[in-house]
């Protein structure tokens, strides 16, 4: 068997653990590396599903009922082309849960059109960069310190598709776009697009004012919902289409609760058949049907208990906010909107060295969150912010008392005021009465 070589583009210390690991699972058989799978998937589930309190804001729990049907055969079936004109044949009864899922996102998202066969939001992102511009156009999308997502720039899928990226002008204070600059920058740049939002929302974004700018020089807006997906479904933050974006991508799972994945929508007819070709004979052509049957059945769920569950996420994050400012945890928001107007938080991670720093130093709380660039000084090699989602605890039934308990724990942790052996032991009590989903059929 050929060894692999070493990735020297991967730091040396974590390429001789994976190599060190390689070679263990090589020496093998095969029953002995399937039962290790096993292992440690129940390992992971037990971790996540039982014992952390995860303020992620990129994650969430699909209803198992939808996590079913990722493992229906339907999944290894391809299935190119429309329904009722499949390269294939034999798909009579698959297309139709194309068409079931294709109707679901247009009423839940009161939009005209969607690709919903795409992967995942980053390549929603591609799919709407492909659909709007040519490499060399020029764009303008959030920076860093407005949590402008990877893909929107030039490490990611704008730069891979070969676009000119700039960046959108922000108004610290605002946590948002600052226009009268955007309009002079627009003039300047003359771009084909400009993208609203990011990781991180603590307010809804001026879309309309957005759009009124674009038509200056005849620039199409994009807003990504990748985060705020089952707000948006709900009607409690903003609704970008309507406000004027011409398109928005989104994530499938994240605030929605559903299966892995991204979506396009749009309202545009000549942008929609553009999708349709990007789609397929595009990029996509087979797509996991298991997948898109999945998301049928979370979509019903947001049907159903998607207002409730969108307020309760913002209800959670706002009790959440106010105890840790309490907890002498440094929240930060605008001040008119303070902790938040969404189901994100955000906090001041410099006096705790940066945000990835401290979000690994708190891990063995059996605390999960993440760094996130803010509208605040840099810190050297790492993000200034931490990001917190209340999408996972809200699903888990966790209500305004829990918000307060997570509040203390997740200080205690922050702040070193306990051990945190002590605090993950009280995480793990915490988890014991939260284990049953909510807002699910």
């Amino acid at each position: 068997m050929a060894k692999a070589k070493r990735r020297p583009w991967v730091p040396e210390a974590l390429e001789a653990g994976i190599a060190e690991r390689v070679g263990r699972y090589a020496a093998l058989s095969a029953d002995a590396l399937e039962a290790e799978l096993v292992a440690t998937l129940t390992r992971h589930e037990q971790f996540h599903d039982r014992e952390v309190v995860n303020l992620y804001a990129g994650t969430n729990l699909v209803n198992p009922r939808a996590a079913a049907f990722l493992s229906r055969s339907v999944g290894s079936r391809p299935s190119l082309g429309w329904p009722g004109d499949k390269y294939e044949t034999g798909l009579v009864h698959a297309q139709e849960i194309e068409i079931m899922a294709q109707a679901l996102i247009c009423e839940i998202f009161r939009c005209a059109f969607c690709e919903f066969r795409v992967a995942s939001g980053s390549l929603a992102n591609l799919y709407a960069f492909m659909a709007t511009c040519r490499p060399g156009d020029r764009i303008m999308a959030f920076p860093e310190k407005a949590a402008g997502h990877v893909t929107h720039h030039a490490q990611g899928a704008a730069g891979l598709y070969g676009l000119e990226v700039h960046e959108v002008p922000i108004d610290d204070a605002a946590f948002t776009v600052d226009l009268d600059r955007l309009r002079h920058e627009v003039r300047r740049l003359r771009p084909k697009l400009i993208v609203v939002a990011g990781s991180l929302n603590l307010v809804p974004h001026p879309v309309r004012a957005v759009r009124a700018i674009a038509e200056e020089v005849g620039a199409s807006v994009m807003y990504d919902a990748a985060h705020m997906s089952g707000l948006l479904a709900a009607g409690v933050f903003q609704d970008p289409l309507a406000e004027g974006a011409h398109i928005v991508t989104m994530s499938t799972y994240k605030s929605l609760g559903g299966p892995p994945g991204g979506l396009v929508l749009t309202n545009d007819p000549e942008l929609a058949q553009k999708l349709d070709r990007i789609a397929f004979p595009g990029l996509t052509a087979n797509f996991d049907l298991a997948r898109s049957a999945a998301l049928v059945v979370a979509l019903l769920d947001i049907k159903e208990h998607g207002t409730a569950y969108a307020r309760a996420m913002i209800e959670n994050a706002r009790a959440l906010g106010t105890a840790l400012a309490r907890e002498g945890v440094p929240v930060v928001a605008p001040a008119e909107a303070f902790p938040t107007r969404s189901h994100h938080l955000a906090i001041d991670a410099r006096p705790f060295g940066g945000g990835t720093r401290a979000s690994r130093a708190i891990e063995p709380a059996n605390i999960l969150v993440s760094g996130i660039g803010l509208p605040l000084p840099p810190v050297p090699g790492d993000f200034n912010g931490i990001r917190i989602g209340t999408q996972e605890v809200t699903r888990l039934g966790m209500g305004l008392d829990a918000m307060g308990d997570i509040a203390r724990l997740l200080a205690d942790a922050l702040l070193t005021r306990r051990p945190l052996e002590a605090v993950r032991a009280d995480v793990i009590a915490l988890r014991r009465d939260f284990r049953t989903l909510h807002f699910v059929r």
